[in-house]
């Protein structure tokens, strides 16, 4: 179905038609990028981002353009209703991917689950069910292309890539005992790669940064840093400099609490003796 036109003929979906109100009110105040970047405080380049449709940018952005054009709250109304369109979730997400295929380092975070790029076949499998897919066509392309997307790890030219993970996610397993061993050795196997810091935020380290928030950061090859942050609800693809530099800090900060990638491999390799030998007794 084509998009929805109304008698303005500018478009009624919400992200589109963010993306044309903001080039037509550049068009009509006459400013080029680099004028708006100098007037605002912001990098150009991010204005051109968001008028591509590539970013929203924050709603403070709006509202700066919001002044800067006279058009009291338009388009912060109008960013709140493209935040707010469920069908975005999908297209942020591909742009992450997209994004992440290209990074020369990743650093990842994970309060509750494996990390994607870690995951076994069975533990994706089981964890995309839980999450509200059928057995069926879907779930199963679902899985391969997670399956297809670890690989960049062990591809030439495969990024730096750190993940710390909260000790709930090494804690909450698996059920079957066989399936839980497969990816505990994945990840120990993982962990062994020279482009591979894996690291275990422990229970010790008490109530930190970045709490219930799955967070990647993305060195991108011209030197900027993108970053994807994800909840059990949403999840949003954040370019701002002033954003991804408060989540490099909180991330730098969980760093300084985890054990480090010795005492993990030694971690992991304690659970799995656990996991093969269920009567033992955990050290």
């Amino acid at each position: 179905m084509p998009p929805r036109r109304a008698v303005t003929g500018r478009s009624q979906e919400p992200r589109q038609r963010y993306v044309e109100e903001l080039r037509l009110l550049r068009a009509q105040k006459g400013d080029s990028l680099r004028q708006l970047g100098e007037v605002l405080g912001w990098d150009w380049s991010l204005f051109g981002k968001m008028e591509k449709g590539e970013t929203l940018g924050g709603p403070e952005v709006a509202q700066a353009l919001d002044q800067h054009y006279g058009t009291a709250g338009l388009l912060l109304t109008l960013w709140e209703l493209a935040a707010g369109d469920p069908t975005q979730f999908r297209e942020r997400y591909r742009r992450f991917m997209a994004l992440e295929a290209k990074a020369v380092g990743i650093q990842q975070y994970s309060p509750a689950v494996v990390p994607g790029l870690l995951q076994t076949e069975t533990y994706a499998y089981r964890l995309l069910f839980r999450g509200g897919l059928a057995p069926g066509a879907e779930l199963d392309q679902q899985v391969e292309a997670r399956m297809h997307r670890r690989e960049i790890l062990s591809v030439a030219g495969a990024p730096q890539f750190r993940a710390i993970l909260d000790e709930t996610v090494l804690r909450r397993g698996l059920l079957d005992r066989a399936e839980w061993q497969e990816q505990l050795k994945h990840l120990a196997d993982v962990a062994e790669q020279p482009n591979v810091t894996l690291q275990i935020l422990p229970f010790a380290a008490g109530l930190c940064e970045l709490p219930n928030t799955d967070t990647a950061l993305l060195r991108m090859p011209e030197g900027r840093t993108a970053a994807w942050v994800e909840t059990g609800y949403d999840g949003q693809l954040i370019e701002e400099n002033a954003r991804v530099e408060r989540l490099q800090f909180s991330y730098d900060r969980l760093r300084d609490h985890a054990l480090s990638p010795r005492d993990t491999a030694e971690f992991i390799l304690r659970l799995l003796e656990e996991v093969t030998c269920p009567s033992a007794t955990p050290k």
